[in-house]
Parts: structure tokens; sequence; C-alpha cells
């Protein structure tokens, strides 16, 4: 029950990674015309899990259930409040403070450390999209859970609070940046 996470975890990583280089592009969904930042986690969930998600990191943040920062697992969403708006910005975890994303024009797709500062200052908090045990208990007891050999609808909203304002407590702050000199 957990190795299938698991591979759908590392399936998502693996192929966020394969997409580092590719440049931003405002509305962009592609790996060969550019990516924009909702454009790339709906690329790399449809390529890796075959599903859909929403188009922007407004839908996205009404997705799964919230996660408080120290609780972050790799795959979850990340948002960020980059326009002068909440959740104008999405990427994916990583582990270990780090996160994939498609930044900004002139830019392109690369892995960042969420306690830089100009991160850590508009960080906005975080969604778990893959269900861990719940979607794999039923998908081993027959109900309809989403699998990889599922077929990919346009939009999928697995648990949470669909359409609430997130709770107070997931906007925890981002631990203090390390000191001159440290490694991160």
């Amino acid at each position: 029950m957990f190795e299938r996470y698991g591979d759908s975890i590392r399936s998502l990583v693996d192929r966020s990674l394969n997409f580092l280089g590719v440049p931003y592009r405002f509305g962009g969904t592609s790996p060969i015309t550019g990516f924009d930042c909702s454009g790339f986690v709906g690329k790399v969930f449809a390529d890796a899990l075959g599903f859909g998600m929403p188009r922007t990191a407004a839908e996205m943040s009404q997705m799964g259930e919230q996660v408080k920062i120290n609780e972050l697992k790799p795959g979850d969403l990340v948002f960020f409040n980059t326009m002068r708006r909440a959740f104008s910005h999405v990427g994916i975890y990583l582990g270990n403070y780090q996160f994939v994303h498609a930044p900004s024009s002139g830019g392109v797709v690369r892995v960042e450390d969420m306690r830089l500062s100009y991160w850590a200052a508009r960080y906005d908090g975080a969604r778990r999209v893959l269900a861990s045990e719940r979607a794999d208990v039923a998908a081993s007891s027959g109900s309809s859970a989403i699998t990889r050999n599922s077929p990919a609808p346009t939009t999928v909203r697995l648990g949470g609070l669909f359409g609430s304002k997130p709770d107070s407590d997931t906007s925890a702050t981002v631990p203090p940046l390390p000191a001159a000199g440290d490694s991160i």
C-alpha cells in the first residue's frame, strides 16, 4: 500500500526534474514553448500520474488538504504571493525546503530553497493533493480512487476542504535563513 504512494511521488518528482531549464512563458503549458507556474505543475501531474489539474495556482490552492510547513512531504504543492494576491504562484515541494517551479519572465524551471528571504516572505501555504494512504486503501478495496491506470479526468480533487479559506495556522513562518557562510 505505502509502496504505491512512494512510486507516485517518485514519478512526480522525477518528471518535474526532467523539465529543469525549460523557459518561463506566461500562459505556457508545454516544455517546447515554455511553462508558467501552473502550466508546469499541471504538465507534471498529467505526465507522472495521468490526471488533470486546474489551470491556475489559485484554483490549485483549493485542492487536496492543507499542510503545515513542518509537515510538508515531496509532491505537496507550495504556494506563494508573488503578484500581490494570495496563491498567485505554485511549485512542487521536493523535500528539505526545496521546491521546483517555473519562476517568472526571463527565468527557467528550477529548484529553489523556500528559506531564501524572497520565498519565505511570500509563502502562502501548502496543499497535499496526493492522499497517501487513503487513496491506496480505496484502490485496494475496489473503490473509485484514481490510480496511474485511470483515464485522465479534466480536474481531480482529492480530499480537503473545497472552497474554504485556509486556516490561519497553515501560514506558519518559514524557519530563519541560515547565517552567512552556512551551507543550505
